[in-house]
């Protein structure tokens, strides 16, 4: 949710598949698919040999500190996710309203942690999406007021 809310803050045009697609999908972020490798060589622990390419790689287009960068992302989202599952935290309801639509696409209420999440109706999925457009709006103007 938040690759997609700063992609449009930011006028960019991402194709959010790569969350659940990973490499096999462009996302439209630069060095996206080299990225996406990463995460997925570094969850699946396969091949070190080719992490080390992988990683040898991002310093080289991106830099030691892109790496580094990346790493610290993909270890954030794994503590957050694990620390949520673990604990049994739910997603808040105003975020699972505002979010229902890009979950059904993707895929991710097919995960097990799903079950933990507030159930959003057809209507109230639609009013999420109707607001979201505005939410965005108004972040981006509190952006500019604060710069």
């Amino acid at each position: 949710m938040l690759l997609r809310a700063n992609s449009e803050l930011n006028g960019e045009d991402t194709n959010l598949l790569a969350v659940t697609e990973g490499s096999q999908v462009e996302s439209g972020v630069p060095q996206g698919t080299l990225l996406s490798r990463l995460v997925e060589l570094t969850l699946s622990g396969d091949d070190p040999d080719v992490q080390a390419q992988i990683r040898q790689d991002i310093c080289q287009q991106l830099s030691p500190a892109g790496l580094v960068d990346a790493a610290a992302v993909i270890g954030n989202f794994q503590q957050m996710v694990r620390i949520a599952d673990g604990t049994g935290i739910p997603l808040d309801r105003p975020v699972s309203v505002v979010s229902a639509k890009l979950r059904d696409e993707l895929g991710i209420n097919k995960f097990e942690s799903a079950n933990r999440r507030p159930k959003v109706g057809a209507l109230l999925g639609w009013i999420g999406e109707k607001l979201r457009p505005i939410v965005i709006k108004r972040t981006a103007k509190s952006r500019k007021n604060v710069n």
